[in-house]
Formats: structure tokens, sequence, C-alpha cells
């Protein structure tokens, strides 16, 4: 099982500090390590290959958008 990093840097470099941030931050990420395992497993159990599944999913994490782009549409 991967563990959320230890340390999560900022744009500028310097690493995220509020306790709270990184609380919401590793709850975040294990949520998502939980939704995209239950996911995958279901794909291979119904089929699909697993480096096709594979490919999917960094092509779904590829595509997301940043919020602090939205008005660069």
């Amino acid at each position: 099982m991967t563990v959320a990093p230890e340390l999560w840097l900022q744009e500028n470099g310097h690493p995220v500090t509020c306790v709270e941030k990184i609380r919401v931050l590793q709850e975040n990420w294990s949520e998502l390590r939980d939704v995209m395992q239950d996911a995958f497993d279901d794909a291979l159990l119904m089929g699909v290959g697993e480096q096709v599944m594979r490919e999917h999913l960094i092509n779904l994490v590829s595509s997301l958008t940043s919020p602090q782009r939205s008005g660069d549409v």
C-alpha cells in the first residue's frame, strides 16, 4: 500500500507546514487511493487488461484541471 507523501511541497518549493492542511492532504490521499484501488480491481475482474487500466488511470490524472488555471480557457 502506498502511503501519503511525508512532505507536501508548495509551488515555491517550501513545505506545507499547517497541521490541518497536512491532515486534509493525507486523508484525501488515503480516500483517493482506496477509490482508485476499488476501480482498478473491478476493471480487472471484468476483464480489462491490467496495463490498459493503469494507462486509463494515468490519463485520468493527466486530464485533471487546476483551479488556479480556471481563467486560462
